[in-house]
C-alpha cells in the first residue's frame, strides 16, 4: 500500500482537478478512495473479463460529450478532464485496477451535486467503461490495433451533398462533439439544411460566411433550433463561396464540432 503522505497528496490533487466542474466518473469517488486507503481499507476492484472495445464505444457515446479523454479523442468540458485528474496519481504508482474500481463505483453512485445522471449505464457496460478509462487515462500515445478503429474519427464521414435544394448534415450519432461529416457541397441559391440528431446530446447547426475553424468572426446567417433527439432545419440563401457550419452549444465548436460547405 502506498504511504499515507502519497495518498493524501493524490487526494488533494484530485480535489483540485474537479474544482469548478460538474462531477463525473472520477471526482468525488477518487477522493473517497484515497481516504479509504489511508485508513487501511485496501483498494476497490472492478469486475473481470471487461471488453475494452465496447468500453471505448460506450465511453464516447455516453461520457465523451462531458469529459475529455485523449485516447478516446473526446473533448467534453462539463466534467473533469480524466487525463489531468489522474496523471499525478498514475505517476506516483496508483494501480490502474484501483482506478477501474473507483470509476465503476462512481458510475453506480454518482455525486448528487454533479451533472452526471444516475443509472447512465449499468452492468457489463459500466464494467467495460471503467476498464477502458483505467487503461488509457493519462497514458501517452494513441490506441492501437482494434481499439484504434473502435470509433470512427469525428467528422470523417462521406461529404454531404445538396440535392434538390436540401442538404443533410447529421450530428454524430456516437455522442462525439462532431457532425457525421465536416465537409459539404451545395449549389448557390435557397437551401434547406437539415440536422438529424440521434445522439441524445444537445446540438444545433449554425452557418456563417467564410472558412473558419474553432472560432469565427460571424455573423451567423442562419441556425437551427438546439435539439437532443429528432431533426432540426434552417433555410438559407447561399452565394458561391465557402461557409462554416458549427454547433452553438457552449464548448462544442472549440471541441471540433464544425465543418465547411463549398457553394458553387
Amino acid at each position: 500500500m502506498r504511504s499515507r503522505e502519497a495518498l493524501q497528496g493524490s487526494r488533494r490533487r484530485l480535489a483540485r482537478a474537479g474544482t469548478g466542474r460538474a462531477a463525473g466518473p472520477l471526482g468525488a469517488a477518487l477522493i473517497a478512495l484515497a481516504a479509504l486507503a489511508v485508513a487501511g481499507c485496501g483498494e476497490v476492484k472492478g469486475g473481470d473479463n471487461a471488453n475494452l472495445i465496447a468500453g471505448k464505444k460506450a465511453f464516447v457515446a455516453k461520457c465523451g460529450s462531458c469529459h475529455t479523454l485523449a485516447r478516446a479523442e473526446t473533448k467534453g468540458v462539463v466534467g473533469p478532464h480524466h487525463d489531468e485528474a489522474l496523471r499525478a496519481s498514475v505517476e506516483e504508482g496508483l494501480e490502474r485496477s484501483t482506478i477501474r474500481g473507483v470509476v465503476e463505483e462512481q458510475i453506480k453512485i454518482p455525486n448528487p451535486e454533479g451533472a452526471m445522471p444516475k443509472d447512465l449505464v449499468s452492468g457489463s457496460t459500466a464494467k467495460d467503461i471503467a476498464a477502458y478509462v483505467a487503461k488509457v487515462a493519462a497514458a501517452p500515445g494513441k490506441d492501437s490495433g482494434l481499439l484504434a478503429t473502435a470509433v470512427a474519427p469525428a467528422g470523417s464521414g462521406k461529404p454531404a451533398e445538396e440535392k434538390n435544394g436540401k442538404l443533410t448534415i447529421p450530428a454524430s450519432p456516437t455522442g462525439q462533439l462532431a457532425y457525421a461529416t465536416n465537409k459539404a457541397t451545395a449549389t448557390a441559391g435557397p437551401v434547406t439544411i437539415e440536422m438529424p440528431n440521434m445522439s441524445g446530446v444537445d446540438h444545433n447547426l449554425a452557418i456563417e460566411a467564410g472558412s473558419h475553424e474553432a472560432t469565427g468572426p460571424g455573423p451567423v446567417i442562419g441556425k437551427t433550433a438546439i435539439i437532443s433527439k429528432g431533426a432540426a432545419t434552417v433555410n438559407v440563401t447561399l452565394k458561391p463561396g465557402t461557409y462554416t457550419f458549427f454547433c452553438e452549444v457552449p464548448g462544442h465548436r472549440p471541441a471540433g464540432m464544425f465543418g465547411h460547405i463549398t457553394v458553387k
